[in-house]
């Protein structure tokens, strides 16, 4: 027999809630949207008292689901139900499996995120440059920076583009494309419009590229469209990248800055990019700029922002002068 408690799903989670006290529960409403709040609320409220066996069950329940979640999401449905099956039995493991599977959503090209970049290439590389743009906004942004800066460069900026411009693609397409590429796949996706694409993920992916595909995809771009490669340029390094530079790159871009500026910058920054610039600058210097940022009092945000660009601005100005490094995926290999 299956997990029973007698309650409703909706119960379950008042009950599991409950359990888990008031600040675990109030992290996890945080994910979840009004009706949702509402409802579990009401729940609450209106719980009837329960007895702790049934209390236990359910939280049981609830560990059991999340370790089928985990293994499905390490090797698959087939190799959940096995792990489950060996530590619960048959028909236990089939209502946990069955139970999460029925409400699942897989994310789409699932299984291309588990082949190496190389694979992938050998079949998509002589795809359409939007069939090559969809599966690539599915996977993760280093495996899409590799094969990115492996296709021919008539391709790079084509594709680069159409992820940019990338916002809602149906499901019948979606599953077209993933048949092609993995006959054996059974597709799990939403009925619904999938969301993907856009500006952060080709940021994420030119991030990932090596500096020569990245300069040539933007240069290209920029004839074609200036705004959007302005709108890109914005998101590829933010200020609080400084905390991925070495440490000379570091010292090079703060003899550009004026004190009062990086004051105002720092003011907003997190502890560990105000510890490795003031790391990598005088004593004296890293002490004055403190005393800046203690006497200077509240600090409006858009003026931090502000300051931010600027040294972010002039850091991508460097490195186009060849002055300093911002480390990249795709074969940007630093030789001492």
């Amino acid at each position: 027999m299956g997990i029973k408690t007698g309650l409703t799903g909706k119960e379950k989670a008042a009950v599991l809630l409950i359990s888990l006290g008031p600040d675990k529960a109030a992290k996890i409403f945080q994910h979840l949207n009004e009706e949702e709040i509402e409802e579990l609320t009401l729940e609450i409220a209106n719980m009837r008292k329960i007895s702790p066996d049934e209390k236990d069950r359910i939280l049981e329940e609830f560990y059991q689901v999340c370790l089928a979640q985990e293994y499905i999401s390490e090797g698959g449905i087939n190799y959940a139900k096995e792990i489950l099956e060996k530590a619960l039995g048959s028909q236990k493991a089939f209502d946990i499996v069955h139970k999460l599977t029925a409400s699942l959503q897989v994310r789409p090209f699932d299984f291309a995120r588990k082949a190496e970049a190389s694979q992938l290439l050998n079949f998509i590389q002589n795809e359409h440059p939007q069939t090559i743009a969809l599966i690539l906004s599915y996977l993760g942004a280093q495996q899409a920076g590799q094969i990115l800066s492996a296709l021919p460069q008539n391709k790079q900026t084509e594709v680069a583009k159409r992820i940019a411009i990338m916002d809602r693609t149906t499901p019948e397409i979606i599953k077209e494309v993933e048949s092609v590429l993995e006959n054996k796949l059974s597709a799990m996706v939403t009925q619904d419009y999938t969301a993907t694409g856009g500006i952060q993920t080709i940021v994420d992916v030119l991030n990932s590229v090596d500096r020569g595909t990245e300069k040539f995809i933007m240069e290209k771009l920029e004839i074609e469209d200036v705004e959007l490669v302005e709108e890109i340029k914005k998101r590829m390094f933010v200020f609080e990248d400084v905390a991925t530079l070495d440490g000379s790159s570091i010292q090079r871009f703060i003899r550009d800055i004026e004190q009062s500026e990086l004051a105002v910058a720092l003011k907003g920054a997190t502890e560990e990019v105000q510890e490795i610039i003031f790391k990598n600058m005088s004593k004296r210097m890293a002490e004055m700029i403190k005393e800046d940022m203690q006497f200077m009092g509240p600090v409006r945000l858009r003026d931090v922002e502000e300051a931010q660009q600027k040294i972010v601005n002039n850091i991508r100005k460097l490195e186009e002068a060849g002055e300093l490094i911002i480390a990249r995926g795709g074969g940007d290999e630093i030789i001492a």
